[in-house]
């Protein structure tokens, strides 16, 4: 399948979706449609066990929302709300997703990264939410994201300040797993995209689940949603396979199953 913005690359059980709008990678209607219609075609591939998303070019993973077409005419409201349910998606999704973060990743780029589970980031680039430069406030998630990755402090600092936070900075503040050297960005996220594809599909996905269920629930309700969820991978083949290989002190082989 192809797409006007954005290219998808499938290799050995992962993809690559790269923001393909230079020099900004800007997000516009057809974008967030785009992508959305790449995750759902990539949740159904029993042969993708993990998702890459990056950005074209080595400058800027995705600057925002391009001002020219994303905000004028047609339905705003449509497009948030949209674009809104597509970072749901990505933070729901089944699979790993790793934000490959080539370069600067700002406003609706920051956004984007926040919603995938796995954040690289270039040593020269930054990350922020600086819609507060134009006026405006984050509208896909930034607000309810940042905090909750970094702290209610610093993020009303970033936020109402605008703020470009240096790559060590999203380090240390746990804003991003780790950070790259130039033009090994999408190489790092390969390599863990390949070690992710090892990993037994079913416990990851209900890994996913349960932090994201139990992240804001009452902490009974949380260890019940943990239970369930333990529960369930036990009655798994990949749990079979996961004891027996310990036992024969051999590397497990996991099917999804």
């Amino acid at each position: 399948m192809t797409y006007e913005t954005l290219t998808v690359e499938q290799g050995a059980q992962f993809a690559v979706i790269t923001l393909n709008r230079p020099p900004a990678n800007a997000i516009s209607e057809q974008l967030v449609h785009d992508l959305n219609a790449a995750l759902v075609s990539l949740e159904a591939d029993e042969g993708v066990r993990a998702v890459i998303l990056t950005g074209a070019g080595e400058r800027i993973f995705c600057a925002g929302a391009d001002l020219g077409s994303a905000f004028s005419g047609g339905n705003v409201d449509a497009f948030i709300r949209f674009g809104n349910g597509v970072l749901r998606r990505i933070e729901r999704f089944p699979k790993p997703v790793i934000a490959a973060m080539n370069g600067h990743a700002l406003g609706g780029g920051c956004e984007i990264a926040m919603a995938c589970h796995f954040r690289l980031l270039k040593e020269s680039a930054r990350m922020g939410q600086t819609e507060s430069n134009l006026g405006i406030i984050p509208g896909y998630g930034g607000t309810q994201r940042l905090p909750r990755l970094i702290g209610r402090t610093k993020a009303l600092e970033f936020l109402i300040l605008g703020t470009q936070i240096p790559a060590q900075e999203c380090l240390a503040l746990g804003l991003v797993n780790r950070l790259t050297r130039e033009g090994e960005t999408l190489n790092e996220a390969k390599a863990l995209a390949r070690q992710l594809a090892k990993r037994p599909p079913i416990a990851t996905r209900l890994l996913i689940e349960a932090v994201d269920d139990g992240l804001e629930a009452p902490i009974d309700k949380a260890l019940e949603i943990e239970t369930r969820a333990f529960l369930r991978t036990l009655r798994t083949e990949d749990a079979a396979e996961g004891i027996q290989a310990f036992f024969a002190k051999r590397e497990p082989q996991f099917k999804g199953q």
